[in-house]
């Protein structure tokens, strides 16, 4: 019997030292957030120009548009942009109604073929002549310019070393403030992570014969830079002995 009396005993140790280290101090810790910016000029772009025909059928306006989404095509190549770099779109082919007062309705007044074209440039540097050159042949619509970076990787990770170093200085200033000493990192968590294109200053480009062209201007297709913020949020350990 009394080989099994010390069970109990032993029970009602592991029972009440659980608390007991339950109630053990937390470690002194500072959370801080910190957020860092890096930019960079874009090297690459993606050009989406409209090609809207209108004709009384709609095989009419489906040939009309094919030619002139040629055409446009065929200005972006003399520019020596591959083929593996442009494409063109699904077509879309609607009915198009004009009201009519004196009949106090919409009739029908022919057809509207819309295509958009997509051109992968690499060098920013022909933008404004291939805006001007595919508007003049047949694009009636410059839809937009999407500027990019080949690899944004450099980037990113400058913006995250920034935002951790501000981190870091953030969590040193306040721990100092209070008479505390900074200890290693505890946890790191990246909370956001956002990248900012630029916009070119310029206008849907509207054409209503071919024999209008486009002015070349190359203020008006200006880069910008590209911005990427990055934020994170560190647990330091404090030291207060």
């Amino acid at each position: 019997m009394a080989r099994f009396a010390s069970v109990p005993l032993l029970c009602a140790l592991v029972f009440f030292a659980a608390p007991a280290a339950a109630q053990e101090a937390s470690p002194a810790t500072v959370t801080v957030g910190g957020e860092g910016i890096a930019t960079a000029v874009p090297d690459r772009a993606v050009v989406r120009f409209g090609v809207v025909t209108r004709a009384p059928t709609p095989e009419a306006a489906r040939r009309g548009n094919a030619t002139a989404s040629r055409d446009a095509l065929n200005a972006v190549r003399v520019l020596g942009v591959p083929d593996t770099q442009l494409r063109m779109e699904r077509l879309q082919l609607q009915p198009r109604y004009e009201y009519s007062d004196e009949k106090n309705r919409r009739e029908l007044r022919g057809y509207t073929a819309t295509r958009t074209v997509v051109a992968e440039v690499d060098s920013l540097g022909v933008l404004p002549q291939l805006v001007a050159n595919v508007v003049e042949e047949g694009a009636n619509r410059l839809d937009a310019i999407d500027y990019q970076l080949r690899d944004r990787a450099p980037l990113r990770n400058e913006a995250l070393q920034k935002a951790a170093r501000a981190a870091h200085e953030k969590a040193q200033l306040l721990s100092e403030t209070l008479g505390a000493a900074l200890g290693p990192v505890r946890t790191i968590t990246e909370q956001k992570f956002d990248i900012v294109r630029p916009t070119p200053q310029t206008r849907s480009v509207q054409m209503a014969t071919k024999a209008t062209s486009a002015r070349a201007e190359p203020e008006a297709y200006a880069a910008g830079e590209i911005e990427v913020s990055a934020q994170v949020r560190v647990v330091f350990d404090l030291r207060t002995d």
